[in-house]
Formats: C-alpha cells, sequence, structure tokens
C-alpha cells in the first residue's frame, strides 16, 4: 500500500507510539492519536507530526469504554475525511504476583490489551471499506509470540498478549477479501524501562544474540514494512534480537 494522502489512527502514543506517528507523517501519512491519562505525550507525537507537514489530531479516550472507542474512530474518520490504518499500542503492563492479583488486574489487562483491540477493529473496519481497503496492526509481545512464559508476575498480560495473536489471525482471515490486512508486532527489548538498573539493562543486552536494546526505530521499521505490504497478513512478527532463540 503506498501510504501517502492516507490517514492512520495510533493507540497508545507514548514513548515508542511518538517514533512510529513520526516515521508515518515522514511517508506522507496524517496522524490522529489517542490518550487515556498522557495527554503530554500525546500531544508530543502530535506536534511531531505537524512538523513533518501532515494534519494531526489528538483525542483522549478510555479504551475499555466502548463508546470512547466509537466515538474515537469516528472523530478520526471525521477529521481527515477517511481512515486508512489502525495501530494498537495500547497496553497494561504491571508486574503482580499470583496471590496478589484482583478480579481488577485481569479484567483491566484483558480490556485495554485484547477487547479494546477487538472493538477498535470492528469500529475502524466500515471506514477501511469504504477507503477501499486498509491495514490494522496490532501489538503483541515476543514472549507471547514465543507460545510459552517466561517469566512469573505477569499472567493477565501474557494471557492477553496471547489472545491477541488468535484475534490478528482470526481478522486476517475474516477480512482479507475486503482488502484489509491485519498483522501483530511482538516487541522483545527496545527501550530500557526507567526502573532497571545498569546491571539489569546489562543482562538484558547479554540474554539478546544481537547484544543491544533494539530501540523505537526497530518497531517503526517493522510497522512500516507490513502497512506497505500487499500480501502479509496474519503474521506476528517478532521484534526481538534474537531474544526468543535463548
Amino acid at each position: 500500500m503506498d501510504l501517502a494522502g492516507r490517514a492512520a489512527l495510533v493507540t497508545g502514543g507514548r514513548r515508542i507510539g511518538i517514533t512510529v506517528a513520526t516515521r508515518l507523517a515522514g511517508l506522507g501519512v496524517d496522524v490522529a492519536l489517542s490518550y487515556n491519562r498522557s495527554r503530554e505525550e500525546a500531544e508530543l507525537a502530535a506536534e511531531r507530526v505537524r512538523r513533518a507537514g501532515r494534519s494531526a489530531t489528538v483525542v483522549q479516550a478510555d479504551l475499555t469504554r466502548p463508546s470512547d472507542v466509537e466515538r474515537l474512530v469516528e472523530e478520526t474518520a471525521a477529521r481527515f475525511g477517511r481512515l486508512d490504518i489502525l495501530i494498537g499500542m495500547a497496553s497494561v503492563y504491571r508486574r503482580t504476583s499470583f496471590d496478589a492479583l484482583t478480579e481488577r488486574d485481569w479484567t483491566r489487562s484483558l480490556d485495554v490489551d485484547l477487547s479494546a483491540a477487538w472493538r477498535l477493529a470492528f469500529a475502524a473496519v466500515p471506514h477501511l471499506r469504504s477507503a477501499g481497503g486498509g491495514r490494522i496492526v496490532h501489538f503483541s509481545d515476543w514472549i507471547a509470540a514465543s507460545g510459552r512464559p517466561r517469566y512469573t508476575g505477569y499472567l493477565p498480560y501474557y494471557v492477553a498478549k496471547r489472545a491477541v495473536i488468535g484475534l490478528t489471525e482470526a481478522l486476517a482471515l475474516e477480512l482479507a477479501g475486503d482488502g484489509i490486512l491485519v498483522n501483530a508486532v511482538a516487541p522483545g527489548p527496545m527501550v530500557p524501562p526507567a526502573d532497571l538498573d545498569a546491571g539489569e539493562i546489562e543482562a538484558v543486552e547479554r540474554a539478546t544474540p544481537v547484544g543491544r536494546w533494539g530501540g523505537p526505530d526497530a518497531i517503526a521499521d517493522t510497522v512500516v514494512g507490513v502497512l506497505q505490504s500487499d500480501f502479509i497478513t496474519g503474521e506476528t512478527i517478532r521484534v526481538d534480537g534474537g531474544r526468543h532463540l535463548r
């Protein structure tokens, strides 16, 4: 798909999302960014999109609320007059021991990481069809893509991200006839969390075959690649520097 003149909705515009939005703008895409509480990061991404010469809008939405999801998609399509691309990056990533888990921990992870992905896709599909086809990119996780949990304390997150892979495959089959290709990106060690010390950062580098963290550009490269492809669909692409091999 030629990206010039297209319109995209990116949910979860923090950190890596800023790089993805900026890259899309550089390829001629107008970008809407959603946020729940992190408006500052979404506005920063929007400003970078505008500096690249494309239109941008920022919309507040709680993705656990179906009405917010519908409003977000409709406002995006109205703002740009079309919607061609949906990229769902919003996620809940929090370590909680099994005995400390609550019903809210479970439902929030499933709501944000899985149900929101479904709601966004369902709301976006009519607009993608109207545009003559489009692209949906979900975000999973390298561990979920490896098919087995590796760390304790992330039970709801792992289950949700594993289910996103199934959702991606099922949507890809359902929507292929409409010219809508659906894929997932499964990031590995991209950007060190703020709470990691130097020793922990180095340990991740040693455990990753390429010997380093990937950085936001590695994700942007992958997203652009699946958007531009006219034949890849139903795939979950690990971007982890070979981390799953160890």
